[in-house]
């Protein structure tokens, strides 16, 4: 498969000349609509530039896992699948396959630790974005993923990936279904550990564990405005709505974002329709919006900065793929069932765009 060999030569020029922090801050979230509809989504994050476009994957497509020796896993496409590849290497790194299954992952730092590939397990291994390919390729639910991956069916080798910078990338992963079950599973120790995810939420370190534990120092909070009460014969209003959230923690940190998604996620009225949850997820995600600044790290003098580069939302009911960028707010879909599941080869579209803005002047009366 061909690379930009450009765009990957600067990242890699950029990180090992200055040192670039790649701290990712990436939020995930699900919600049902009144129409059994299991709306997911999730923002991008990253130190740098990451270089994606949205892909279309057809059925009989054939893989082979990348590892530390040489080629591993090979597999040849089930399901077919829509979804963000990263520069030119055509594996989806989040998407969505024809039976409504999402995999996608996030950043891990500091706690993932891959499986070392030797002669024995290099026939099942690959890296972390073909892992996410694999499973939407070959299943078409969560407890089959689930199964799959109890049983050692694959096991992930600690290789470069295309279009991320040159230092073995840490990720855990989530995988949702049209149901709307949902695991998580990460690398611990050189094994994956899988969790059940009953919340569909799911951010960045430390363990999927901690965060749901942690989620249990916020049982106070509440999606109603509290009553009024009177303390030394005084009563006590609250300053407006919202009171019930009072507590909720607002900064980009991984356990405050895991909570704040939770919390809304949770609370939110459900949409009645597919539709009606896409653009209430984008509203829900747009909680998380980075801008440039707001979350950076200085190293040698030069400020590097996380930002929101990508938003995504997954319909997988209707089998349509929403996404916008930092550049261009304009919410644009792909939606599945207009293509041939058949095909032959991968179409693909860059995501980076500019958004033009509309002039109304001329539309006032």
């Amino acid at each position: 498969m061909n690379f930009k060999k450009k765009t990957l030569g600067l990242i890699a020029i950029a990180v090992t000349t200055f040192g670039i922090s790649t701290a990712n801050a990436c939020t995930g979230a699900q919600i049902i609509t009144e129409d059994k509809a299991a709306i997911n989504g999730r923002t991008v994050e990253f130190g740098v530039l990451i270089d994606t476009s949205v892909a279309f994957v057809p059925r009989g497509y054939k893989f082979t896992g990348m590892t530390t020796k040489g080629p591993g896993k090979t597999w040849r496409a089930k399901y077919a699948s829509v979804g963000m590849i990263i520069a030119d290497y055509d594996v989806i790194v989040d998407g969505m396959n024809e039976k409504g299954l999402v995999c996608a992952n996030f950043y891990f730092p500091g706690f993932a630790k891959y499986s070392v590939t030797t002669k024995e397990n290099q026939s099942i291994s690959m890296s972390t974005t073909d892992m996410v390919q694999w499973i939407l390729s070959m299943f078409d639910n969560v407890d089959d993923v689930k199964k799959a991956l109890k049983n050692n069916e694959v096991a992930i080798s600690p290789v470069l990936t295309p279009g991320f910078p040159p230092q073995v990338q840490p990720f855990h992963f989530i995988v949702y279904d049209a149901a709307g079950k949902s695991i998580v599973f990460e690398p611990i120790d050189g094994k994956l550990k899988v969790y059940d995810n009953p919340i569909g939420v799911i951010t960045n370190s430390p363990t999927f564990d901690w965060h749901m534990m942690n989620l249990r120092n916020y049982v106070t909070l509440g999606h109603t405005t509290p009553h009024s009460k009177k303390i030394f014969g005084i009563e006590l209003k609250p300053l407006g709505q919202g009171a019930g959230m009072l507590g909720l923690p607002g900064d980009f940190t991984p356990p405050s974002r895991f909570v704040r998604a939770a919390a809304f996620a949770g609370s939110t009225i459900p949409a009645k329709t597919a539709e009606g949850g896409v653009m209430q997820m984008f509203h829900i995600l747009n909680s998380f919006d980075i801008p440039v600044g707001a979350a950076r790290t200085v190293e040698a003098g030069k400020i590097y900065s996380d930002y929101t580069m990508l938003t995504v939302v997954r319909d997988t009911k209707n089998l349509r793929f929403y996404y916008k960028t930092y550049d261009d707010q304009n919410i644009k879909m792909v939606d599945m069932k207009k293509f041939d599941f058949n095909a032959k080869k991968i179409v693909k579209l860059h995501t980076l765009t500019k958004q033009k803005f509309e002039d109304v002047s001329k539309k006032l009366k």
